[in-house]
């Protein structure tokens, strides 16, 4: 495969991924601040901000949040502009891309552009863009062959995936409401699965579990950690029986075996330094992807935090 077009099948899932959790992140930022109405609601804007790798002033509001990771396009992390970066992405890939899958992601940045989605309540714009990038991931799922171009797709996808999730829990620690674990599971659309898996009574070291650990559930951070090992695999057919020569799948799961053996009594300790770990292991393990498999294609960089 062109490593043109390895590239831009990688950069449309982590595009697609980071407009849906963006909007999970922002719409629990804002949840958190009506459980709470004691929460500074401009320091909360700033932390919240901060994790997301945009610029922080001294003058940072609340209603930055919306403009900054919503709706400029101008703005690098917003979901507007990562919308953006997936249709030029799939433009890119044209040839790989099937024609379904074009029209999904086509039709998503026709519903968002020219400030459509700034004029929409927050939360009807939260639904549009999370429905649409299912609509997106379904598409490719049942119109792409699953060969090394799905295999990239998939990569990107799950390592966005692992980060945003890092992020998410980061908002959430860095609110420390009573709550704050509860917004955590609905953030990341684990709410009824986690009621089915641990019942009434829970506390926040099992949600925690949940979210980070459990293999079953797909946003899980083990669960993505995993599928993009496994991605890895099947992209490095030649690779050795006798450890691993691919630095990104050592770091993946040198990451999850971190998490996964874990004492169990330990979970909850120093969680806000562990996650942003966890981000700056997604950010190497996406260097070192580039260099093995994109060198010499047409530099696209990814634009979306830190």
């Amino acid at each position: 495969m062109l490593s043109r077009i390895a590239e831009s099948l990688f950069w449309i899932g982590r595009y697609l991924e980071r407009a849906e959790d963006t909007c999970r992140i922002v719409e629990m930022h804002l949840q958190l601040l009506l459980d709470d109405p004691s929460v500074d609601q401009d320091d909360a804007a700033a932390a919240l901000l901060a994790v997301m790798g945009a610029p922080v002033t001294d003058s940072a509001e609340s209603a930055d949040v919306l403009s900054v990771l919503c709706y400029d396009v101008a703005s690098p992390a917003s979901v507007a502009a990562a919308l953006d970066g997936a249709r030029e992405a799939a433009r890119r890939a044209r040839e790989t891309v099937s024609s379904e899958m074009w029209e999904a992601i086509n039709t998503t940045w026709n519903s968002v552009r020219g400030g459509r989605l700034q004029r929409m309540r927050p939360a009807s714009a939260f639904r549009l863009v999370r429905e649409r990038c299912a609509v997106i991931t379904g598409t490719a799922d049942q119109t792409m062959s699953h060969d090394e171009g799905w295999q990239f797709l998939t990569l990107g996808r799950s390592i966005e995936r692992v980060d945003m999730t890092a992020r998410l829990i980061s908002t959430a620690q860095a609110a420390g409401t009573a709550t704050a674990w509860s917004n955590v599971l609905r953030g990341c659309g684990a709410h009824h699965a986690f009621v089915r898996s641990y019942g009434g009574v829970t506390t926040d070291r099992d949600a925690a579990e949940f979210v980070l650990l459990d293999r079953l559930f797909p946003r899980s951070v083990v669960h993505n950690l995993r599928a993009a090992e496994a991605a890895l695999r099947q992209l490095d057919l030649s690779a050795s029986s006798r450890g691993y020569e691919d630095e990104a799948v050592r770091l993946l799961g040198t990451a999850r075996a971190g998490l996964e053996y874990r004492e169990p009594g330990r979970m909850l300790e120093e969680l806000t330094q562990r996650m942003a770990d966890l981000q700056r292991t997604c950010s190497t393990v996406s260097e070192a992807v580039t260099a093995r498999y994109f060198a010499g294609s047409a530099a696209a960089s990814w634009t979306g935090g830190n």
